[in-house]
């Protein structure tokens, strides 16, 4: 469309057609569902390689390795996350995971880096716990 002062042309968005940019996921949506899609085998542990830092590596391995979220029939779910933010960069977070009538607890924490991604720096389930080596 020309401009009324016969320069370059105006731009104008439609009224109808303008669209809010979608919501982004939390890192809390998003490590949960990652952090489940592993420790229920539908993933594996080295897709989260880049996602994780220090010990929480290690424990995400060893959790995985005895399948704790498999389910036989049913796929788990993320039911409800829930989180607290104990200083800026740094959140602890839980997530209920369903499967059929099964409830289980997940807990995780993300740390936010120098270059602004999350990443998980530990994982629990209820249940056993890895051994800590000696230099911990």
């Amino acid at each position: 469309m020309p401009s009324p002062g016969g320069g370059a042309p105006t731009l104008t968005a439609p009224a109808e057609g303008f669209r809010r940019p979608a919501p982004q996921p939390r890192p809390t949506d998003l490590f949960a569902d990652r952090l489940l899609a592993v420790l229920s085998g539908q993933r594996p542990v080295h897709c989260m390689l880049r996602h994780t830092v220090g010990r929480a590596y290690d424990e995400l391995a060893w959790l995985a390795e005895r399948g704790p979220l498999r389910a036989r029939g049913t796929r788990p779910v993320v039911r409800d996350i829930g989180y607290y933010e104990p200083r800026p960069g740094a959140i602890e977070a839980f997530a209920r995971i369903g499967a059929g009538e099964q409830l289980r607890a997940m807990a995780f924490r993300l740390e936010q880096g120098p270059d602004l991604r999350w990443r998980c720096t530990a994982v629990e389930l209820g249940g056993p716990r890895m051994p800590r080596a000696d230099d911990d």
